[in-house]
């Protein structure tokens, strides 16, 4: 019997990395979150990419995002073998980004509940996740 796994795996045909994505697959690989900013308006960007979709310019690099954020929005996938919360996370430093809600009930999840980084394996690819954020150590 196939042991089932907490978050939905991804094809591998859809996990080819381009040289955009590679510094931040390889930083994530060693537990750093990384994130595009611009040089030229400032703005942090979520898709890792060279060219800033605020102002287009290229003069763009990589900084250590906080790993905080916020829940925009969500769905549970329910119908899976093991269910699973489909999110997109308001980032501190300003992008959106899509990912899974893990480590939680899922019926707890909330508009504006505060979230942090951990990292989780798909398909020996390692890829942010996140669950909300303990309190007092729990």
């Amino acid at each position: 019997m196939d042991t089932p796994t907490p978050f939905p795996l991804f094809p591998e045909d859809l996990m080819v990395l381009n040289a955009e994505e590679k510094p931040f697959f390889d930083a994530s690989a060693e537990g750093r979150f990384l994130l595009k900013s611009c040089n030229e308006c400032g703005k942090a960007h979520w898709y890792p990419r060279a060219a800033c979709p605020f102002c287009h310019s290229i003069d763009t690099c990589w900084i250590t995002g906080s790993g905080r954020g916020a829940v925009l929005s969500w769905t549970v996938m329910r119908r899976a073998k093991v269910p699973y919360a489909l999110a997109y996370v308001t980032l501190e430093e300003g992008p959106s980004m899509m990912s899974n809600i893990v480590e939680c009930d899922l019926d707890t999840l909330r508009v504006g509940m505060p979230v942090e980084l951990v990292f989780g394996q798909a398909n020996g690819v390692v890829v942010p996740r996140f669950r909300p954020v303990r309190v007092d150590g729990a």
